[in-house]
């Protein structure tokens, strides 16, 4: 398999599985948005291990072979992903060790992780999001690494917990809690569900703890979005579509918050479509 065929797969993938962010990587050019699917096929298939139906003890093996194959990327084996990932690893020098991470966070996933402060959580977000960020700053390009590589972070850790908030519910029926404890013991809140699946929590309650998170969240989009200037037009086009349409999300569940307490909230494919317009006639989110 030539590499050209590697990228045409993990563009398949993409379209398929990112329901988010293939909006804003179609309006890369072509070597960024094919190397940047290679990144998200990679990150799709470690994300999948951890959610999936498999026992624990299969799900840590296949971690830790996929850790293998992240750093043994030359021995593909006609692996169309790993194929692709190696090419734009040397074309774009991608900080492969940032995968390292997202497969620790997956794993602290599968061995059921709870999260005492902000800081352990904020730890878990850096892993599972800021590193797709550092990765994604790569194919864009930075002025200045050091720099946008912390805002980069920035961003994923507000985009994880816009994921965070909205998945409250389908997390807690999961048995998954990632909203820290000092916080729910805050407002008073366990988390715990009824028979049918209800949080047995106030609601109000609830909504002043969603609230709370939503605020947080907030404050690390307008840390992330410094990123934006960074870069150029076409990179940011791609980074404020996928931000904006995460951000857009945000708003739209501090401004509701019930709505998350009974199931996922998300936005119609026209109103991400129109986000990712204006993203390319350079609106910021």
């Amino acid at each position: 398999m030539r590499a050209e065929q590697a990228y045409d797969e993990c563009e398949r993938i993409t379209r398929q599985q990112a329901r988010n962010f293939s909006y804003g990587i179609r309006l890369l050019p072509a070597p960024k948005r094919r190397a940047l699917s290679a990144v998200y096929a990679f990150a799709r298939r470690i994300d999948d291990i951890g959610d999936g139906d498999l026992t624990r003890e299969v799900k840590l093996e296949r971690l830790e072979n996929a850790r293998k194959e992240l750093h043994a990327l030359d021995q593909h084996g006609g692996d169309p992903v790993l194929l692709a990932l190696g090419d734009a690893a040397q074309r774009f020098g991608l900080p492969l060790g940032a995968f390292d991470e997202l497969i620790d966070g997956c794993r602290a996933d599968v061995l059921g992780a709870s999260y005492e402060t902000f800081a352990d959580l904020h730890h878990y977000c850096r892993c599972v999001a800021g590193s797709i960020g550092r990765l994604s700053l790569a194919v864009f390009g930075a002025a200045d690494w050091t720099r946008d590589e912390r805002v980069a972070d920035d961003l994923g850790v507000a985009l994880q917990l816009t994921n965070i908030l909205r998945d409250v519910l389908e997390d807690t029926m999961s048995g998954r809690v990632y909203l820290p404890a000092e916080d729910l013991r805050r407002f008073g809140c366990t988390l715990r569900l009824d028979g049918s699946g209800r949080f047995r929590d106030g609601e109000d309650e609830l909504v002043a703890l969603l609230q709370f998170q939503a605020a947080r969240a907030e404050v690390w989009y307008t840390r992330g979005l410094r990123l934006l200037p960074s870069l150029d037009r076409r990179s940011r086009a791609c980074c404020a579509a996928m931000a904006g349409i995460y951000h857009r999300l945000l708003h739209r569940m501090a401004l509701r918050p019930r709505l998350v307490l009974r199931g996922r909230t998300s936005l119609p494919d026209w109103e991400k479509a129109l986000v990712a317009a204006r993203a390319l006639a350079g609106g910021v989110p």
